[in-house]
């Protein structure tokens, strides 16, 4: 029973910063998916001009261009997809070499002294965040490949209006889906990156994981390029 006493008291902040992290990202995930179905963000002003974008390529008999466009998009993904498994590939070397990071940290005036387990807890929370950004970026890959497909099939310029309605609709509605699964692994990046104050200290990651909300609010909801494509959308 004094252990586990013990243990509470050593750790009880650790596990409500934990929580709080953890609310933080699916918490805003929900907010952000419900805020943005109230007032515009840069998901739906995106979903627009992917639609206006798939309606002026079925009035055009060349679309080598919509095909390079939609290329260049997998190729920014595809680089963060790569740079994921590289990031995962240190983590796991991170897990093999504790006890040297644990001597580094010892050192560190600012930084909390955690054992190993707690250490160990601290990189396998990086390790399942990137793993769902790798998830997430792959995804996307996938969906803009979907939509390569679907202009190489695309309707001709003469034909009929409903035709050509229904597939830029569902072909704007693939790119926004490949374009917020990319989003989602972005968004996973910015949390790890707050989920490096986990080292220093629990209150660090609760102010990090705070500070990460903000941004992203800002962002999606309040940037200066949301009212210049909104305006552009018309």
């Amino acid at each position: 029973m004094e252990t586990v006493q013990r243990l509470f008291d050593l750790y009880w902040l650790d596990g409500l910063a934990l929580a709080w992290f953890l609310v933080a990202w699916f918490g805003y995930a929900r907010f952000a998916s419900w805020q943005g179905r109230r007032r515009p963000s840069l998901a739906t002003i995106l979903h627009q001009h992917r639609l206006l974008w798939m309606q002026r390529m079925l009035a055009r008999d060349n679309r080598v261009a919509d095909g390079t466009t939609v290329a260049l998009l997998e190729r920014n993904v595809s680089f963060f997809a790569s740079t994921t498994i590289l990031i995962l590939a240190g983590l796991l070397t991170l897990l093999g070499a504790a006890e040297k990071v644990l001597a580094v940290l010892y050192y560190l005036p600012i930084s909390v002294k955690p054992g190993r387990a707690l250490f160990e807890l601290k990189v396998l929370l990086l390790v399942v965040s990137f793993v769902y950004a790798f998830f997430k970026f792959t995804w996307a890959m996938r969906q803009y490949n979907f939509v390569a497909i679907l202009i190489g099939g695309a309707p001709a310029v003469d034909a009929s209006a409903y035709e050509q309605e229904r597939f830029s609709a569902q072909a704007a509605d693939i790119l926004s889906l490949a374009g917020n699964a990319f989003n989602f692994g972005l968004r996973a990046y910015y949390f790890s990156l707050g989920a490096l104050a986990w080292f220093l200290h629990p209150l660090a990651l609760i102010l990090a994981a705070s500070w990460v909300v903000s941004v992203l609010y800002r962002r999606e909801f309040h940037a200066k390029s949301l009212r210049a494509m909104t305006l552009a959308a018309g």
